[in-house]
């Protein structure tokens, strides 16, 4: 069993157990007979993840895995997220280490090493050698944005635990100067008038532009816009080919003409919706379901609301192949281009704490910008077994595709607003994070974040299985596990409430996923009457499979989900990794 609990077997008769323990034992108090008749109970339980020892003893193979049941209900094939999709591992054997020391960045003698990395990493700007910057075992202090813009650049420390490398963040990013890559956010929040506002609070704050974007470890390219706001920052796009036609989840595109593309080339498909309110985008994102959708949706007709960094991996004529599953058809109907996408590769983060001082936090949207780590505009890049404490957001990511977020725990007794973030996201793979902290959005799908997974998540605190609104779809919350405290005897519980902008709504799109969820219950066993998990009535064809947990519980989820195998156990524990195994 994995999640929360170890494998172990059921014990199907706790009465004889504890009988046989009596004839062993007699001078044994009968206190001490109860705890062991109710811990046999308990363990008996928990074998079974909240249904009986019976069901427990043949695990289901989901219909949905069967190839008459896939035809009638898309499942996406999510085997494609993680670096190089899941094809390679990451190999930095013929790096060149930097002894960072040598450069007079040294651990523990309270001197703030910000500028000297700054140095560093600026006269190795030139140098094309694939580096990792190596630090030592200890605590540095870092004051000012890190910007990591150098393909082949690796920040690796010493370890994330006791003996490990610290970087020590004693202030927030509100006393850094103000980045030009944030100048269109920045506008966009005054003109749209973004204020956070707690009447009961006394709070009528506007936003910071740290709420849900920049960190102190930043790849980007200089002056190059993260992210669109506002059409007046629009800059032309280079339009490499026109595409013909395509199916959703196959490999091959025809276009117009192949002349500008290459084999190895990184391009972006995007789907536009230039047609209004009723466009067929719309229809193919929502399956029109009757739902709410807001009005970004057909404001913005030149801002893509779904797009696909892909590598081409052959060409025929004017036939292309992609590296991974097309994410939508193309067809007459539907307004799509192949730009060129600007990005960097092979920056990797590894082996190292991140900790802020603590400080109060002010207010949702109003974070001072306690941020860890910022992924922008990184293809194939990598974060690996990193501890962060205190933060706002540990890691926050806009426009990247084909990383892997392997290893990270959020911790600290600050109120977080995001613990690792998918936002303008397309395949990137969270691989057993921890999140240790009270998060207002702890696993979180945000705006544009498609064919992206969290795998083996465990949240400890409040959890929410987060999808933001904005167009977020065909993303997978995989084999995850979380603990509940049911609040002032209530039998259930917001698992999936979605949150962001009413304008961004509905809360996501089609093919969203949800595959061995598995909830641990710390109270409300004085009841048996089921729990009802549920806090979402506008998630369009959402497949939720294997929800199971130790009270027994109803899944209540809408408009018109695929819901499967409930308070069952499934044979496949991730279904991310199952896929990846039949590809292979």
């Amino acid at each position: 069993m994995s999640g929360v609990f170890p494998s172990i077997e059921p014990i199907s008769n706790a009465k004889t157990f504890a009988q046989q323990i009596r004839k062993k034992r007699p001078q044994r108090s009968q206190q001490w007979l109860c705890a062991i008749i109710s811990m046999a109970c308990a363990l008996s339980f928990l074998a079974s993840g909240g249904v009986n020892a019976g069901a427990l003893a043949q695990k289901v193979h989901p219909k949905i895995l069967n190839k008459e049941l896939a035809q009638k209900h898309y499942l996406p094939d999510f085997s494609y997220a993680g670096y190089d999709n899941g094809n390679s591992s990451i190999d930095t054997s013929d790096y060149r280490v930097i002894d960072v020391g040598e450069h007079g960045i040294l651990p523990n003698d309270t001197i703030d090493d910000s500028k000297a990395l700054i140095t560093l990493l600026e006269q190795l700007k030139n140098d094309e050698h694939p580096s990792v910057l190596q630090f030592a075992p200890g605590r540095y202090i870092i004051s000012s944005i890190i910007y990591f813009d150098r393909n082949y650049t690796v920040l690796r420390g010493a370890g994330s635990g006791p003996g490990g490398t610290e970087f020590y963040f004693p202030r927030p990013l509100i006393y850094a100067p103000d980045p030009p890559e944030l100048a269109e956010l920045r506008e966009y929040l005054t003109k749209l008038n973004k204020v956070q506002r707690e009447k009961r609070n006394n709070i009528e704050l506007p936003f910071t532009q740290w709420a849900w974007s920049g960190g102190y470890f930043w790849t980007r390219i200089k002056d190059q816009r993260v992210k669109k706001y506002l059409d007046k920052f629009d800059e032309p796009v280079r339009e490499l080919a026109k595409p013909i036609s395509a199916t959703q989840g196959q490999f091959t595109v025809q276009v117009d003409t192949a002349n500008t593309l290459s084999i190895g080339q990184v391009i972006e498909i995007q789907w536009l919706n230039d047609k209004g309110k009723d466009g067929p985008l719309i229809h193919e994102l929502y399956k029109s379901e009757d739902v709410y959708v807001g009005s970004h949706h057909w404001n913005f007709a030149n801002l893509p609301l779904s797009r696909q960094q892909v590598k081409i991996t052959a060409i025929a004529g004017n036939t292309i192949t992609l590296a991974s599953p097309l994410l939508h058809d193309i067809n007459n109907e539907l307004s799509v281009k192949i730009v060129q996408w600007d990005h960097l590769h092979h920056i990797g983060f590894e082996h190292f704490t991140m900790t802020f001082a603590y400080a109060e936090p002010v207010a949702h949207h109003v974070e001072q910008g306690f941020n860890g780590i910022y992924l922008t505009r990184l293809f194939n890049g990598w974060v690996d077994d990193v501890r962060i404490t205190n933060a706002d957001s540990g890691i926050l990511t806009e426009e990247v595709a084909n990383l892997s977020i392997n290893n990270v725990v959020t911790d600290g007794k600050k109120y977080a607003h995001y613990s690792v973030q998918m936002g303008g996201v397309h395949n990137v793979l969270v691989d057993n994070l921890q999140v240790k902290n009270k998060v207002e959005h702890p696993l979180s799908f945000n705006t544009f974040a498609s064919k992206s997974v969290y795998r083996g998540a465990h949240v400890e605190l409040d959890p929410i299985l987060d999808q933001h609104s904005g167009v977020n779809h065909q993303n997978l919350f995989d084999n995850i596990s979380v603990v509940v405290n049911l609040t002032d005897g209530s039998r259930e519980y917001p698992l999936f409430a979605g949150g962001g902008a009413k304008y961004w709504k509905p809360s996501h799109g089609a093919y969203n996923t949800f595959w061995n969820i598995n909830v641990h219950f710390n109270n409300g066993h004085d009841s048996t009457e089921s729990v009802k998990l549920n806090g979402m009535n506008d998630g369009v064809a959402a497949r939720v499979i294997g929800v199971r947990a130790n009270l027994p519980i109803t899944v209540e989820y809408g408009p018109n989900p695929y819901i499967e195998a409930s308070n069952e156990r499934l044979s496949y524990d991730s279904l991310y990794q199952y896929q990846l195994q039949q590809r292979r």
